[in-house]
């Protein structure tokens, strides 16, 4: 166990989160303050000596409900960067949600790979680790940092969901091609935890220009529940496709499974959709739903799953079971 004192703080856009994990770590939330000037700026400092201390910032990056993905990383930072001066040992930033991660590669001349601009920014600010939960791309989240990372699933928590569904028939399925790693990692977790088979689908999709296309399906859903695995919802259009391709192969009814609940303009529309039965996402993200689209959603809460984290991290522990491989 390291001798260094613990601190955990969560700024205001992640406050209710931080409450929660600071709960489960029966520890109270460092203070801190985050002051607007009339021209936009802001400043945000702690209120509580860090010198010496494992400090953990907790942030979702995600936009809305009051502040950008760009004012949350913004505010982050400049944190991380006055914990640091203020003598912090050690600083893990704890981003359930990673803003700019979808965009890990150059598809077409001259595309930013903003997720290596991402990793520089919190190294420049002397970030020591960085923890995040079902990245759109754990290898290239991986591999666009040099400072350690930790690259955290919800996968424990949608099999314990799905153990409440019964002895019904279960098909795994991804919604595109780019999400395969994702399903196998959930599939191989439910067929160890049920000790029964669970089949495999997959729907296609393809984009191009901001134009989705691709209508193939292929899996074993016929006749049973299709769980629709993901990391995000944002407008929902994936999420629809993929469930109507399953209930076109057969498949009884659709439960999705999705780790950040964005819930961009859209989203309630799709939800409503009938080809969707229930969609279950986590807490990683604030989410804003009317009421008619929030009856078909469950909430999961990651507070248990972040705080473990903090633990085994603060004592230098294995991480392995937690991890995406």
């Amino acid at each position: 166990m390291t001798n260094r004192s613990l601190c955990l703080f969560a700024l205001n856009a992640t406050a209710a989160l931080g409450s929660a994990v600071a709960a489960e770590l029966n520890l109270p939330l460092a203070a801190h303050e985050e002051r607007e000037f009339e021209d936009g700026e802001h400043k945000t400092r702690p209120l509580e000596a860090v010198r010496g201390a494992h400090v953990f910032v907790m942030q979702s990056l995600h936009g809305g409900p009051n502040q950008s993905a760009n004012d949350k990383l913004c505010r982050l930072l400049f944190f991380i960067g006055a914990i640091k001066d203020a003598g912090a040992a050690r600083v893990t930033a704890l981003v359930p949600y990673l803003c700019y991660a979808r965009k890990d590669r150059r598809t077409k001349a001259s595309d930013p790979v903003t997720t290596r601009y991402i990793a520089g920014m919190f190294e420049a600010v002397r970030t020591d680790d960085v923890v995040t939960l079902d990245i759109h791309n754990p290898a290239a989240f991986e591999n666009a940092f040099r400072c350690p990372t930790v690259a955290l699933t919800a996968a424990p928590l949608f099999v314990e969901y799905v153990r409440s569904l019964g002895d019904e028939r279960l098909c795994v399925v991804s919604p595109d091609p780019g999400g395969t790693k994702r399903a196998d990692i959930f599939h191989e977790a439910l067929q160890a935890e049920l000790g029964r088979p669970v089949g495999k689908g997959l729907a296609d999709k393809r984009r191009s220009g901001g134009v989705v296309s691709g209508d193939l399906f292929v899996g074993e859903v016929e006749g049973a529940t299709a769980l629709v695995i993901d990391d995000l919802i944002s407008t929902g259009g994936t999420l629809l496709r993929a469930a109507r391709a399953a209930r076109h192969a057969g498949a009884k009814r659709v439960v999705a499974l999705v780790t950040h609940g964005l819930f961009m303009p859209g989203a309630e529309t799709v939800l409503l959709e009938p080809a969707i039965d229930r969609l279950v996402v986590t807490d990683s993200a604030s989410t804003s739903l009317g009421e008619a689209a929030r009856t078909k959603v469950d909430l999961l809460t990651v507070a248990p799953l972040l705080a473990e984290c903090i633990r085994r991290l603060h004592a230098g522990d294995t991480l392995n079971d937690l991890l995406v491989f």
